[in-house]
């Protein structure tokens, strides 16, 4: 990857980057005029997605669970923030497009938010639940509405420069919520070390 980018926000692209960027133009079609609901938005990639989707021209919903979340979220750029408790139809209008990253676990709720006509994509798992058990498409995806998944294991080299031309185009700067060295690995992770 050719980048001016410092190699402590270069890091964030492979992975975050990518696939807030698979989610928002190869998912969910994502437009400037569209009102974009991200559920689950105060993970890094929440925070990728709505700075992405701004820099398109879109409003940002963001959700998160925790009241003392609201300000890194209206840092990050969203439009609005929505404390989200597990419901959240009823309590967004206007949303065209919606990014789940809880998963499964709200996304029944998420379809519902939405209006006719809209995208929802199912792309993270932050919710712990892994899969819709007897889950009825018919009955469960409202009618005019439209869900699809992203799986962002396959990344190319065409995409990737596509993200840092357009990171590059509007001036924008992968955040970083810390930073270790390489001799500090197991401190990033310690759950897995």
């Amino acid at each position: 990857m050719k980048s001016d980018l410092p190699w402590e926000q270069l890091g964030a692209v492979p992975e975050t980057y990518f696939t807030a960027w698979g989610s928002l133009f190869e998912c969910l079609q994502l437009k400037p005029d569209d009102t974009l609901l991200v559920r689950g938005a105060t993970c890094a990639l929440g925070y990728a997605v709505i700075q992405l989707a701004k820099a398109l021209g879109c409003r940002a919903i963001g959700t998160t669970h925790r009241e003392s979340k609201f300000s890194l979220l209206e840092e990050a750029g969203a439009d609005e923030v929505v404390l989200d408790e597990g419901v959240i139809s009823g309590k967004v209008s206007g949303v065209t497009k919606a990014l789940d990253l809880i998963g499964p676990r709200n996304l029944r709720d998420t379809l519902t938010a939405v209006e006719k006509g809209a995208i929802v994509c199912n792309t993270g798992i932050l919710g712990g639940v892994f899969e819709l058990n007897a889950f009825d498409p018919i009955k469960e995806i409202p009618n005019g509405v439209y869900l699809t998944g992203f799986f962002s294991n396959y990344p190319t080299q065409e995409i990737m420069d596509e993200i840092l031309a357009f990171l590059n185009a509007h001036d924008l700067q992968p955040r970083a919520g810390q930073v270790f060295d390489l001799a500090h690995i197991r401190d990033a992770v310690p759950a897995v070390f």
